[in-house]
């Protein structure tokens, strides 16, 4: 992945987020992984456009909601899975103010359900209207409430309901 830092570069911001989800995990892994559900599993992104697509990857558009200022944002992602590990590499073919981003998704079983798990690595473009530690802080609260919107969806979906720990 294109995280590995340079000497002398700018560090790269890096957030780890994670949810027990009260669903078993083919569950949770099968919800969240189809991708032209996420504008109803997600509360930010209002349309998904498949680019390209097999079994296991993923080449796609994401666009979002318009902001505050009334803009809509849209990127290129790449995305594969691998179901045996539970894993899901993704990365933003067009960064945007990103430099980069690379993301990481996993699960694993955990009691009756699911802890998924996001990572995050990226950094920030030195004319982004926002700097690496304020995207940082930015990603760290929003991962928050998309999780548990996701869980609240899943769960319901799987006629389960848990802690938010």
């Amino acid at each position: 992945m294109s995280s590995t830092l340079e000497p002398g570069t700018q560090t790269a911001g890096h957030t780890e987020n994670s949810i027990y989800i009260e669903a078993p995990i083919d569950h949770v892994w099968q919800m969240t992984n189809d991708l032209p559900s996420w504008p109803d599993l997600f509360t930010e992104y209002a349309e998904v456009e498949i680019l390209e697509s097999t079994d296991t990857y993923f080449k796609f558009r994401l666009t979002m909601h318009p902001d505050e200022a009334g803009r809509v944002w849209s990127w290129v992602s790449e995305r594969t899975l691998d179901p045996a590990a539970r894993e899901v590499k993704a990365r933003r073919v067009e960064p945007g103010p990103f430099e980069f981003m690379d993301i990481r998704w996993t699960y694993s079983p955990e009691g009756s359900g699911t802890r998924m798990n996001w990572i995050q690595d990226f950094r920030m473009r030195p004319e982004a209207p926002i700097d690496t530690a304020g995207m940082t802080e930015r990603i760290n609260g929003n991962s928050k409430i998309q999780m548990a919107v996701i869980k609240d969806k899943v769960e319901a979906a799987a006629g389960r309901s848990g802690p938010t720990t």
